[in-house]
């Protein structure tokens, strides 16, 4: 019965669904598991080039992947613990396969960038906006988004048919939909769009 929450989908009901996107703990997971990613990241860097701490600075870029267990923790309690399922659950498991096929590469980006600074390293080399190789690394970048695809895909049906209940289960699979819209919008502004351009003369 929903006689006594209004009519579905109204500006009131809107407003109180977003307030509890904020309050959701999965949110300020997520949330910290990103700050975390740069602290760690940045400041194992600096650890490396700047302070000259080497084995330090190994370890704690190798903590990166901690994160990940925690964000899928923090997703997987609050489901055993009967939370209802937002965006911010959906929303995990596409930000854990983003980080695992793209969080090397930032670290190597920002690595190159540190080691440039503060450790004589040539400039790193900037892909051109328009060309062949620009078109091989949007195919590339799409690659790796279809590989956090497959483990947003694997995390959400993993979660769904282990700690979360029947209700849970079907709103997690949402997450599909969501999947779907960016892929096809990455595709056609990506690797199609940048395919289809020719640099002027």
């Amino acid at each position: 019965m929903r006689s006594d929450r209004g009519t579905p989908g109204a500006p009131g009901e809107r407003h109180t669904e977003g307030m509890n996107e904020l309050n959701n703990p999965v949110v300020w997971t997520i949330l910290g598991c990103e700050i975390g990613f740069w602290v760690l990241v940045l400041g194992g860097l600096a650890l490396r080039y700047v302070a000259r701490a080497e084995r330090v600075s190994t370890v704690v870029l190798a903590l990166v992947p901690v994160l990940d267990v925690v964000l899928i923790a923090a997703v997987a309690l609050d489901l055993h613990r009967g939370g209802e399922v937002g965006f911010a659950h959906r929303l995990a498991g596409i930000y854990l396969g983003c980080t695992i096929m793209f969080g090397k590469r930032m670290i190597v980006w920002a690595d190159e960038r540190f080691a440039h600074r503060f450790a004589g390293a040539p400039a790193p080399h900037r892909v051109p906006k328009l060309g062949p190789e620009r078109t091989r690394k949007e195919w590339e970048d799409f690659g790796r988004w279809l590989g956090a695809v497959v483990i947003a895909s694997a995390v959400s049906l993993g979660l769904g048919y282990t700690v979360a209940s029947d209700a849970q289960r079907e709103s997690l699979m949402g997450v599909f939909g969501t999947l779907g819209v960016i892929t096809v919008i990455w595709l056609l502004t990506g690797p199609l769009w940048v395919a289809g351009r020719r640099p002027s003369a």
